[in-house]
């Protein structure tokens, strides 16, 4: 499965959860998507709902892509 990765963009009520500019892993979830959320390994290390809106897409080059596969393998 290929991983998705979306930069923060908002973090109201976050705080400690989601750091304000950094690139987050995504989680395919479409009950979510469904109610405008997205399943996010956060801070914590483990996956959450947050607001869709606190994210945006990221298009990054497949080198890029490739490196970040391996940190979060």
């Amino acid at each position: 499965m290929e991983k998705h990765f979306m930069l923060c963009v908002d973090n109201r009520g976050y705080k400690a959860s989601l750091e304000m500019r950094k690139i987050y892993e995504v989680l395919a979830d479409k009950g979510a998507e469904r109610h405008h959320q997205m399943r996010v390994i956060d801070e914590s290390g483990e996956d959450y709902l947050y607001p869709a809106d606190y994210f945006a897409p990221l298009r990054l080059p497949s080198a890029t892509k490739e490196k970040l596969e391996l940190i979060t393998a």
